[in-house]
């Protein structure tokens, strides 16, 4: 059975925020607040009529006005113009007025809240399936670049193996060449002492 849904209010940065959630840390994880801005005194329950049905018609959607106004909630709200100004702006003492206002008393809609609630619900899913789909993109990007990590290091690794297999053959070259030029130097050497000795003997 679906929740039954409040307006909660508060305030972050340029705007003032509010939205329609079946309780508070609904609203808080919508807003993206990590602290709990309603025991801060931040954030409250919001009993204006006008704010009750702008959200109450896009249930679960994050509503924007600028921040210190009464200008209507919508989901793109531009920013303040006044900041900086040296005083209160028109908006802001007509908004300081109304909180004198009390409440309305009309009739609660039955069938509405339940609507709402079912709204409620269904965005709360498609933000659901919106995390999902990023997160399944970002495992998805993950995987890929682990298998063209795995790539690169076994084409190195074989690389290496196809390195070290050519410096062995050429060293093992080296060797057979230091032998050679060794048994070359002990057969002159034999050779040049025997032919000296004959260059001497035909001396006389």
């Amino acid at each position: 059975m679906a929740r039954k849904l409040k307006t909660y209010q508060t305030s972050l940065g340029f705007f003032d925020l509010a939205m329609a959630a079946p309780s508070m840390k609904a609203a808080l994880e919508a807003w993206g607040a990590d602290s709990n801005l309603f025991h801060q005194g931040a954030a409250k329950e919001s009993h204006d009529p006008g704010v009750i049905a702008a959200t109450m018609a896009k249930p679960g959607v994050v509503l924007r006005r600028p921040v210190g106004t009464d200008r209507p909630f919508s989901e793109h709200a531009q920013l303040p113009t006044d900041l900086g100004g040296g005083g209160p702006t028109k908006a802001v003492r007509k908004s300081k007025g109304a909180k004198a206002k009390q409440p309305s008393s009309r009739p609660v809609d039955k069938a509405a809240e339940r609507k709402a609630a079912v709204a409620f619900e269904k965005e709360q899913k498609r933000r659901e399936r919106e995390r999902a789909s990023e997160e399944a993109a970002r495992q998805k990007d993950r995987e890929r670049r682990q298998q063209a990590v795995d790539k690169a290091q076994a084409a190195l690794e074989k690389a290496e193996q196809e390195h070290a297999k050519r410096a062995a053959a050429i060293q093992a070259e080296v060797e057979a060449l230091k032998k050679r030029s060794q048994a070359e130097k002990a057969r002159w050497d034999k050779e040049k002492e025997r032919l000296e000795a004959t260059l001497q003997r035909a001396r006389g």
